[in-house]
Order: structure tokens, then C-alpha cells, then sequence
């Protein structure tokens, strides 16, 4: 009697037909050990090869055994942009569930592209890490065929546009908190309220700036479209977007800064036109980061639970690693909650 072929020299094709791994090395024109460098992650294949190859185990639904896939003792956690106190927050997270795992962190950065490149897909394949955390950020279809294929669980955190229904993802509350932080400017009664959103290709931005609108549309007060400024998160762009806000003859008298850093920016702008804040301008912020309540005056903020909303990235990945069951809830939301401090008061007059 012929023993078994190992789990990892077999598929199964669509047409239910078994194919072993030699049977795909010769549809594929190349060697078995080539479709074993492949499945490793191994750099030392050609693109073209390597892409026939892949197709070839999508095609016959190749999907390595998670009991007899070696792990490394890591979760990658990647960043589209890894230069600040926000992504601080995410990596306390992470590294508080991943030391109790006995787990380290791999951080990487896609240098500002909302998906990484083929060179860190092939990178991670190689480590065969525990699991996978993308934050702000996603997959193409080869990248998540990547690691699919190999048994690699992910997990996209404020994912940056819809991550599909079947990709596992940590969100928060973003579209109540910019309703939250719009209408406690509405009930201190400021009628020219301003906002500085984040970058419209980011599904979190698009959501905080509709809440803005959805509080004014509620409490009868027109959405005025220049006094919404588009920003990239960075500090630098609430100065400079701050800059044009302040400087209208009919500036606003209160301004949503869409997240912290810019809500930073704009206190410098105000200081430089001699503005105080809040007598002559009220400022609310968004993720409640520790320098909010180190500045002066301390800021008006919407809470995002950051390093909660990492930790539950964290526990979900590693949960996806021990079952092949589908998780109950792909999307997950943490609430957001205002937190009123100094720099938010009724308009001058009132």
C-alpha cells in the first residue's frame, strides 16, 4: 500500500479532481522544487514564473493545512505611514496582546501606499508569521491569495476604503464621532462651524466629515463648502488649511479638526494671528492621543479607542490562526465618546 501524500503536495481543483503538487509543477512548465519555492515564499523565482505558478494553486483551491504550517513566533503589524503618536498607540496594543501570546512585532511600512507592494507579501510568506494586522491600509487580490494560500491570517484595522465582507477588520465609530464633536459646537451655539477632513480616500475621514454634516443638516445650519477644508492628517495641514480658514473675513467660529495633529496645526495658526483659543475660537480634535491633554488649552476631543481597537486586532488574528472557522463578526466597531476639556466655549458676544 502507497503511504498518503503530504497535505502540502496536494489540492484540490474546482472540479473536485485531486492534483498533486507535480501534477501543477508540469501544467506550470517548471520543477516541483520551483512550486516548493513558491509555497515558501522562497525570493529566488522569476515574477512571470512565480505568478503562473500562484494562479495555478488558486486555480485548484490550494490552501495549506494550518496544523502543518509552521509559524514563526510573530505578528506583522504594517502601516501605510508610520511617523506618529497615533501609530504609538497601536503598537502599545498590539504588544500587549502579543507579549501574553509570547509573540514579538514585526512593524513595516508601505511608504504612504494604501496597499503594500509584492516585495513585503513575498517577505511575509517567507517569516510565516502567526498572523498579519494592516493598519489603514489593505490587500490586493495577489496579496491576499498570498497568504491565504499559506494559511496566514489577517486583520485590517481602519481599513482605508471597504474591505469586502470577508475580510476580518477593527473599526470605530467615526461617523459618530464627527456628529458628537459637530453638534457640542451646535449647542454652544456656534452657527460657522469649519471642518478640516483627512484624505477623501480614506473610509475613516469620509466618515468623520459626514457626521459634521449630518449635526448641521440636524440642527438647521447650512453646510457652507469652503469652510470645509480637505487635510492629510498631518500636523502641517491644520496649520496651512488653518491659515485659509482663519484668514476669511467671514472665518468660522469654531472648526473640527477631523484628528488631533491637525487640530495642533490649527492652534498654531490661530497663535499666529492672534487668536485665543476658545474666546475667539473653539477647536475640537479626534483620537483622543495623551499630548491632548498636555496642551494649552487642553483640547476638546473625539475618543478613539486606538490601543482597545489594536488589542482587538491582535486577539482576532491570533483567534483566526487556531480555527479555519470563518469569524462570527468580520466587522467589528469600537464606540467612540467626546471628551470636553478647554478649548471649546460659546461663541464671543453670547
Amino acid at each position: 500500500m502507497t503511504s498518503p501524500q503530504p497535505a502540502e503536495s496536494r489540492t484540490q481543483g474546482r472540479s473536485g479532481q485531486t492534483a498533486t503538487l507535480a501534477e501543477i509543477a508540469r501544467e506550470a512548465g517548471v520543477s516541483a522544487p520551483t512550486v516548493s519555492k513558491v509555497l515558501n515564499g522562497r525570493a529566488d523565482v522569476a515574477p512571470a514564473t512565480r505568478s503562473r505558478v500562484e494562479g495555478l494553486l488558486r486555480a485548484h483551491g490550494y490552501r495549506r493545512r494550518r496544523a502543518e504550517a509552521s509559524r514563526s513566533p510573530l505578528i506583522d503589524l504594517v502601516f501605510h505611514e508610520l511617523e506618529s503618536a497615533w501609530a504609538m498607540e497601536v503598537i502599545r496594543g498590539v504588544e500587549n496582546v502579543a507579549r501574553d501570546a509570547g509573540l514579538s512585532v514585526v512593524l513595516s511600512e508601505s511608504a504612504g501606499r494604501l496597499t503594500p507592494g509584492r516585495t513585503w507579501a513575498d517577505q511575509v510568506a517567507a517569516r510565516r508569521p502567526h498572523g498579519v494586522i494592516l493598519v489603514l491600509s489593505g490587500l490586493d487580490e495577489s496579496g491576499r491569495a498570498l497568504l491565504t494560500s499559506r494559511s496566514i491570517p489577517f486583520v485590517v484595522m481602519d481599513p482605508a476604503g471597504d474591505p469586502g465582507t470577508d475580510v476580518p477588520s477593527i473599526g470605530a465609530t467615526n461617523w459618530q464621532g464627527g456628529l458628537a464633536a459637530t453638534r457640542h459646537l451646535v449647542e454652544l451655539g456656534h452657527t460657522r462651524i469649519g471642518a478640516i477632513t483627512g484624505p477623501s480616500r480614506m473610509m475613516c475621514s469620509r466618515a468623520r466629515v459626514d457626521g459634521y454634516r449630518a449635526a448641521l443638516e440636524t440642527a438647521g445650519l447650512p453646510v457652507d463648502p469652503q469652510l470645509i477644508m480637505t487635510g492629510d492628517f498631518h500636523h502641517e495641514a491644520g496649520y496651512r488649511q488653518g491659515l485659509a480658514l482663519l484668514r476669511r473675513e467671514d472665518r468660522p467660529t469654531a472648526v473640527f479638526a477631523g484628528n488631533d495633529l491637525q487640530a495642533l496645526g490649527l492652534y498654531e495658526a490661530a497663535r499666529e494671528l492672534g487668536l485665543r483659543i476658545p474666546e475667539d475660537l473653539s477647536v475640537v480634535g479626534f483620537d483622543d492621543l495623551p499630548i491632548a491633554r498636555w496642551v494649552g488649552p487642553p483640547l476638546t476631543t473625539v475618543r478613539q479607542p486606538l490601543t482597545e481597537m489594536a488589542e482587538a486586532a491582535a486577539r482576532l488574528v491570533l483567534d483566526l490562526g487556531k480555527s479555519a472557522e470563518a469569524p462570527a463578526a468580520t466587522r467589528v466597531e469600537l464606540a467612540t465618546s467626546l471628551v470636553v476639556r478647554s478649548s471649546t466655549a460659546a461663541p464671543a458676544g453670547r
